[in-house]
């Protein structure tokens, strides 16, 4: 804090220093209020602006003014202000908050004009401190002289709204549900009907806290405020607001009631709507009294005396009586109309249709009351009369109740047969469609409803039929319901069985810039997960007829949006996704109809901004794991793709580095062409070491260990491995323990592939490091629990560090003199002679790993059983025939090496062909295993290539079966 309090220069100076600590405090605290941050964040910054002076004034003792001493104090006192503001409003009701945000300002600004004035009394001219401070605190009083704290644009529109509200008392529903969730998005709290409740009982608490503060003038204003927001249905369930309707309309009775003679306007003759009251006492509708004094000159026409519009009042306790009057003879109305939907005459069953549109159009208090009287039913039952008329009618009203009401979505779709009912008049003559057409565009808002508009038989074929309807609002309805549906994904697979995205794009390949972007936006958006994604390619008949071609001219189009690229460039994402799906057992479907379509795509990155390189770089991932991977991770090779990935992957956009790592990490696979290295520099292996460091993407995490894994070269790497601290990272990744995540084998295969460029045998300082780390029980430890893939790496660096063992064993010392005097020898490894440990020689015989790598000998997959092999023929290298054999006896592994004599590849069998050849030189093993190898040897040397056969016949004479002069030498 760098405070120098210095008490000997009296009471000021204690004030002084506390005041420095409320102003920190205020700036800490300040971060977390629920309202006006921005305000409290700029009354925060002039406070901390004063801190200088204050240091300043406090370490030269500066307190003999008079108006410092006034300074001083005001600045203590508004402080302490804004410390107890700041604690209001982080921990009341954020709602009570938002209303009082004009309050708010105005304190914050008060406090603000009182700080402003003290410093202005302050004489600084004449003060002992430095011209830099002077300066400062000259620009910092005009600052603050100036400064507006006032509600943003969007907090005064909702308050001029909840004010015109409470004016019009009498406001449906719908203007309360937007006031309600308009609060809430303002203030950060959620829109969800359950926290929405919440928040309204905390206000209620508030404006109980102010009636015990007996702060009865802001608690009547409150309690308004509450009113008006307890009429919005969206923080009641539907149940609550059914029961209280009921309870509300059984104690109306079933009569309506007659006006009152005070309700009617004594020049109209008529109830009134906007009463208002003369001077005189008499009320009259305002239209009317206004036309009066127009027409027949400025006098009341009741008493005669002079009369001005100005003297015109509101009558709102007379407008209110007249409303709620309206209210309780309609909400009767409502539920007289309903037996008589069910009668036979269907005249009279129009009349009563066409009353209740009137009351759905008049109100949205009106609907709500409809649907609460369970309407909804009789109403879908009618879309079922042979009528036309009435069908029409009954789908105007359920549009009517349906809109901007997900309860009446959720009602409607739960009538048995209602959606098969709204299905069949789609399928009607124009007029009818359209009625459905647009009543199914307001159920398709709703989450709950989409996949029951799905389900009806034939309506999605009848909805992309109406896109190409010569009506232009029921083709938009239909592609809007499209869109909608297109977030369901049973939808998205009966969408694409009736031809709608050949249609969607065929319309972004040759429409006008908007409708290519309208276009482009909904095939982006779609939510297709895997085992739907393939319906979208439609047999490959969209993209075999070159629908992808014109998407990447547009990409590729200067004339262009960006807008409109970005949208392509994740349109062509869900195809390449789509088209990856397929098996490749079947017809394959080429993303990319050319070599050239490829290179195109890919000059496009460097062409492009970063959510379109981002999405390219998907649509190539995607390319490369489709069935025709193969040859697309070629192609982007030939182009070079490896040096402009490897750019990529050191740019600090996170996105698009995670993107370039994985697409490089793939086009490294399946290539050992030491080509790749031209463009992979140290460099370029300490910003995958800082990817694995720094990523919270463990995908990316693994492909950036991939990369590393794939590359050419083992030496070279662990050179640049070691100088770029790679071990530790790398080690960090494996498990410990015998508990592996399988979740993470991907992670774990590609480090442990990293390894076998530490194990490399001509780099014995990265061995030891490996073995120091105690690596090599993890690697014999996946042995056992890895994959396939992961098996045959840590074979493979168990046999890099096996090699290393013999040079490495500590030799036994021969003691000289008596031999009875010398101390027992030590026992020396089986296979070496000398001393191993795992971590000295990397001995696999100390490791455990002989029997692990036996068992890996028979695995189903080729490249984990010659690594295994390749690790274990380690210990019968030259003179360790005899020892590392006998260990290979006791370890059971014979029996395996002669069962792969007839298992490919080719290249496996010559291995075990060869190591048998020697193995059998000796003759104990010779004539306890050779008669088992007799067979498969025998059937090698007729069924053979030209290079086992010789080995096979040479070991057959081994055991005697064959004559040295045979004709398969």
């Amino acid at each position: 804090m760098d405070v120098v309090t210095n008490p000997s220069l009296g009471p000021i100076m204690e004030i002084l220093s506390q005041t420095i600590e409320a102003i920190i405090e205020i700036a800490i605290t300040s971060k977390d209020v629920l309202i006006k941050e921005k305000s409290f964040a700029e009354l925060s910054s002039y406070l901390e602006h004063i801190i200088p002076l204050l240091r300043e004034l406090n370490m030269k003792g500066i307190s003999d003014s008079e108006g410092m001493e006034n300074f001083v104090e005001i600045l203590y006192r508004e402080t302490k202000f804004a410390k107890q503001l700041i604690g209001e409003c982080k921990e009341r009701n954020r709602f009570y908050l938002f209303v009082n945000s004009r309050s708010i300002a105005k304190r914050i600004k008060d406090i603000t004009r009182e700080i402003v004035h003290a410093m202005s009394c302050i004489p600084l001219a004449s003060l002992d401190i430095s011209l830099e401070t002077r300066e400062d605190i000259y620009k910092l009083v005009n600052d603050m002289r100036n400064a507006e704290f006032k509600a943003a644009i969007a907090e005064e529109e909702i308050l001029e709204k909840i004010e015109s509200g409470i004016q019009e008392w009498n406001v449906d529903c719908s203007y309360a549900n937007k006031l309600l969730v308009s609060i809430a998005e303002v203030v950060g709290a959620s829109t969800d009907r359950g926290a929405l409740k919440k928040e309204l009982e905390e206000f209620k608490s508030e404006i109980e806290n102010l009636r015990l503060r007996k702060d009865k003038a802001e608690a009547i204003q409150m309690d308004q405020i509450i009113a008006l927001l307890e009429r919005a249905d969206a923080a009641t369930s539907f149940e609550e607001r059914e029961k209280k309707y009921s309870m509300k309309r059984t104690s109306l009775g079933n009569q309506p009631l007659e006006p009152l003679q005070s309700f009617y306007c004594p020049i109209t003759k008529e109830v009134m709507v906007d009463p208002v009251e003369a001077p005189s006492g008499h009320t009259f509708e305002r239209s009317a009294i206004e036309k009066w004094l127009l027409e027949h000159g400025h006098s009341c026409p009741m008493t005669l005396t002079p009369l001005d519009t100005s003297t015109l009042r509101p009558n709102k306790t007379l407008r209110q009586s007249i409303e709620e009057w309206k209210d309780r003879n309609t909400m009767i109305i409502v539920a007289s109309l309903k037996s008589r939907l069910s009668l036979e005459n269907e005249e009279e069953v129009l009349q009563c249709l066409e009353q209740l549109q009137d009351l759905c159009e008049q109100r949205e208090m009106h609907r709500e009351w409809i649907v609460l009287e369970n309407y909804i039913p009789c109403l879908t039952e009618l879309l079922r009369a042979k009528n036309g008329a009435i069908r029409k009618r009954a789908l105007v009203i359920l549009c009517l109740l349906a809109k901007d009401n997900n309860d009446a979505k959720e009602r409607i779709a739960r009538v048995d047969n209602a959606m098969e009912s709204i299905g069949k008049s789609l399928g009607r003559h124009i007029g009818e469609g359209k009625l459905a057409v647009a009543l199914l565009l307001e159920l398709s808002e709703s989450e709950s409803v989409r996949n029951c508009i799905g389900n009806v038989q034939g309506c999605i074929l009848l909805l992309v039929t109406m896109l190409s309807s010569a009506d232009n609002q029921a083709a938009r309805y239909a592609e809007n319901i499209l869109d909608n549906l297109s977030f369901s994904d049973d939808n998205v697979i009966l969408m694409a069985k009736n031809n709608y995205f050949k249609y969607l794009l065929q319309r972004l390949s040759s429409g006008h810039e908007d409708v290519k972007i309208r276009m482009a936006k909904t095939l982006a958006e779609m939510e297709l997960t895997d085992h739907n994604k393939s319906s979208l390619v439609d047999e490959g008949e969209m993209i075999r007829k070159g629908v992808v071609r014109p998407l990447l001219d547009i990409l590729s189009c200067h004339l262009s949006s960006q807008s409109l690229r970005e949208l392509v460039a994740a349109v062509l994402v869900n195809l390449s996704q789509s088209t990856a799906l397929q098996n490749s057992g079947e017809s394959q479907v080429l993303m990319l109809e050319s070599d050239e379509d490829i290179y195109k795509l890919f000059s496009l990155i460097n062409l492009t901004g970063p959510a379109v390189q981002v999405n390219i770089l998907r649509v190539l991932y995607a390319m490369c794991l489709s069935p025709s991977g193969t040859t697309v991770r070629e192609k982007l090779r030939q182009y070079s793709a490896v040096q402009v990935l490897v750019q990529l992957c050191e740019l600090d956009n996170l996105n698009l580095r995670a993107n370039a790592v994985k697409l490089l990490y793939c086009v490294t696979e399946d290539n050992d062409d030491a080509a790749i290295l031209e463009h992979v520099e140290q460099s370029s292996i300490e910003v995958l070491l800082k990817v694995m460091k720094t990523s919270d993407d463990e995908e990316e995490i693994a492909s950036a260990m991939g990369i590393i894994a794939n590359l050419p070269d083992p030496m070279q790497i662990s050179k640049w491995l070691l100088e770029s601290g790679g071990p530790p990272i790398i080690f960090h990744f494996l498990p410990n323990g015998k508990n592996i995540d399988h979740r993470k084998n991907l992670l774990i295969e590609n480090a442990v592939g990293a390894i076998c460029h530490l194990t490399v045998k001509t780099n014995l300082s990265s061995q030891k490091k490996v073995a120091e780390a105690g690596i090599i029980p993890v690697l014999v430890q996946f042995l056992e629990v890895g994959t396939s893939r992961t098996r045959r790496r840590a074979a493979i660096s168990l046999s890099q560090l096996s090699s290393s063992s013999p040079m490495l064993c500590k030799q036994i010392s021969r003691h000289q003199g008596f031999w009875c005097c010398s101390a027992i020898p030590e026992a020396g490894c089986p296979v070496h002679g000398g001393i191993c440990t795992v971590e000295s020689s990397f001995c696999l015989l100390e490791a455990g790993a002989v029997e692990p790598l036996v068992r890996v000998l028979g695995e189903s997959e080729p490249g984990a059983c010659e690594a295994a092999l390749d690790a274990l023929l380690t210990l019968i290298d030259g003179e360790r025939l005899q020892s590392g054999s006998k260990v290979l006896v006791e370890a059971n592994a014979l029996p395996m090496m002669i069962k792969l004599i007839s298992n490919p590849p080719r290249r496996l069998q010559e291995k075990v062909l060869s190591s048998l050849e020697r193995i059998f030189r000796l003759v104990e093993i010779k004539q306890k295993y050779g008669p088992s190898a007799q067979m498969p040897l025998i059937d090698l040397t007729q069924r053979g290539n030209n290079s086992l056969r010789p080995l096979a016949a040479r070991i057959l004479a081994q055991l005697n079966v064959l004559h040295d002069q045979s004709s398969y030498f």
